[in-house]
């Protein structure tokens, strides 16, 4: 006999029915018609890089992101504010060639961040006008620290091999300790122990005392240095596109077509049978011959696998968090900041300020005058309790102080990002290793399991971290299938990318005395304690003489 009353949820998951023998409940599995050679999980720069080159070298795909949007990290918005405002992942620079090169083939274009005035460092209450990629430090013996802290760090940094660097010849030891231990052996000042710590939470999103010394050396050397990492001008701040960054993946969407599925996270993979199924949230069922993850490696835990993940794996997953980051940005009437002279850069040296660093968000044409600030690590977390409109509040009140104007309490708009609540991020901009996870799960960051292989900028040897690394991820990800598939070989897995002729990267020059100069403990061996003081005043003169110093 039939059912006498059927109903169906509205996802169509499951089903209640009433017959002559009683009231029934079954799921429902709506089954995917297709199979596909590759199952992408992940709709970001990373998985959908891999999409394009699978797809051009002729392989069926689908990709399967939890959003109802592409971009994963990055996100454009687009409003009459704004006109279009990025709120996650923006900037590009020299040596970022891979991303320079998609988006080009996207034809998308780049602008520069404008850094044509001044920049502010501001400390102890005090705004410090300077031009150079680090603020500069007028007390000699700070200068002494300074150097030797940059000096060190990018010296230590050239014993990690990028792509292994759990097989350093101090890997044990340096993974042992934490940032805040690393920093407090290296520098003798507050000054620079301040400002270390600043440098950790800007590029990191997260605190010295919670990441390995050998993980945060490995990631600054992985993007080209202590110079290259943190600058704006021939740095990784340099560019931004016009139109914004979430462009990149829109457009790979609209090339990839049908095959990119939205508002479908992934809840199990089986590979128990001779082809792999991967089921999503809403009960659809994908098969294919291989899968690739594409999403951060704290996120592929929602994920039921059968088999289980293996040991290494399984544990790795549970132990590296997502940096903590709210991004900031404020709208003016005009960009009064340039009428004194100043870029809109700001390094902010106070614990009381919500914002530690700014860059000026204003569009190419001079129109929308913005500045981003992002509210990081430990402020993020303190902060994030509060409404919207009082962290605009505070965010102008500091803007007002550091820029000595009135006008920054004044805002027309602010646009605001928390990518701590971010469901399908877990936050920004990427993991970060606490100590003795490098050496102890490092190499599996890229081991595939059986059919499953991963991508997701984490995975990266160079500029992991930013879209740059999303994309030769992805790529070297897809590659690697294609390796398995027989179609490629394995010396072309790994291939180089060709330097972008558009933006060309220039040396990082260090001058014979930064090279040179001693360290405070070096300085107080040789020459003792009575002659330092003496001795620290003649060098730091000699520096400012040779135009090695300027003057706050």
């Amino acid at each position: 006999m039939g059912s006498l009353i059927a109903v169906r949820s509205p996802d169509r998951s499951y089903s209640l029915s009433v017959d002559s023998r009683g009231l029934s409940f079954s799921r429902s599995v709506n089954m995917s018609s297709e199979n596909y050679d590759v199952i992408i999980i992940g709709g970001g720069i990373s998985g959908l890089s891999a999409a394009k080159l699978l797809t051009e070298s002729g392989q069926k795909v689908v990709v399967l992101e939890a959003r109802d949007r592409v971009g994963g990290r990055t996100f454009t918005i687009r409003n009459n504010h704004v006109k279009y405002v990025d709120l996650g992942g923006a900037y590009v620079g020299p040596t970022q060639n891979r991303i320079l090169r998609l988006s080009k083939e996207l034809g998308l274009e780049t602008y520069k961040v404008n850094e044509v005035e001044r920049l502010i460092y501001y400390r102890k209450g005090k705004p410090y006008p300077f031009k150079a990629p680090f603020p500069p430090m007028w007390n000699p013996f700070v200068y002494l620290d300074y150097n030797n802290l940059w000096r060190t760090l990018d010296n230590m940094g050239k014993e990690i091999p990028v792509d292994a660097p759990w097989t350093a010849p101090h890997a044990e030891e340096w993974d042992k300790i934490t940032m805040k231990e690393l920093i407090d052996g290296i520098c003798w000042t507050a000054v620079a122990r301040r400002f270390a710590t600043l440098f950790v939470n800007i590029n990191v999103t997260s605190e010295p005392h919670e990441v390995s010394a050998l993980w945060f050396l490995w990631y600054v050397k992985q993007c080209g240095g202590t110079t290259r990492i943190f600058s704006t001008t021939n740095g990784g701040q340099e560019r931004k596109f016009v139109g914004g960054s979430g462009q990149v993946c829109e457009q790979l969407m609209n090339h990839l077509g049908d095959c990119v599925k939205l508002k479908s996270p992934v809840i199990r993979i089986d590979q128990t049978q001779d082809i792999v199924t991967v089921e999503t949230l809403d009960h659809d069922r994908f098969k294919a011959k291989y899968v690739i993850s594409a999403i951060p490696p704290p996120l592929t835990a929602k994920i039921h696998y059968e088999p289980p993940l293996p040991n290494l794996r399984n544990q790795f997953i549970q132990r590296v968090p997502m940096g903590c980051v709210i991004k900031c940005m404020v709208y003016y009437r005009e960009n009064f900041w340039r009428k004194k002279d100043y870029c809109g850069s700001m390094i902010i040296e106070d614990e009381e300020s919500p914002i530690e660093l700014t860059l000026d968000d204003t569009k190419p044409d001079g129109s929308y005058p913005a500045i981003m600030g992002f509210i990081l690590a430990r402020k993020a977390r303190r902060l994030v309790n509060l409404t919207k409109e009082a962290r605009k509040q505070k965010i102008c009140e500091i803007y007002a102080k550091v820029l000595g104007c009135e006008e920054a309490l004044h805002p027309i708009h602010y646009e605001e990002k928390n990518w701590c609540e971010e469901q399908y991020s877990g936050g920004c901009y990427t993991v970060y290793f606490p100590p003795g996870i490098m050496t102890q799960y490092g190499k599996i960051l890229r081991q595939p399991f059986q059919r499953i292989y991963f991508a997701g900028t984490e995975t990266a040897t160079q500029w992991s971290g930013y879209m740059e690394g999303a994309v030769q991820a992805g790529e070297r990800a897809a590659r690697e299938i294609l390796h398995e598939m027989g179609m490629i070989s394995k010396s072309e897995i790994w291939q180089p990318e060709p330097p972008s002729l558009d933006v060309p990267a220039l040396p990082i020059k260090t001058t014979f005395w930064e090279r040179n100069m001693p360290s405070v403990p070096g300085c107080l061996k040789f020459l003792g304690w009575s002659t330092f003081l003496t001795s620290a005043a003649a060098v730091g003169l000699f520096a400012y003489q040779k135009g090695l110093l300027r003057k706050n």
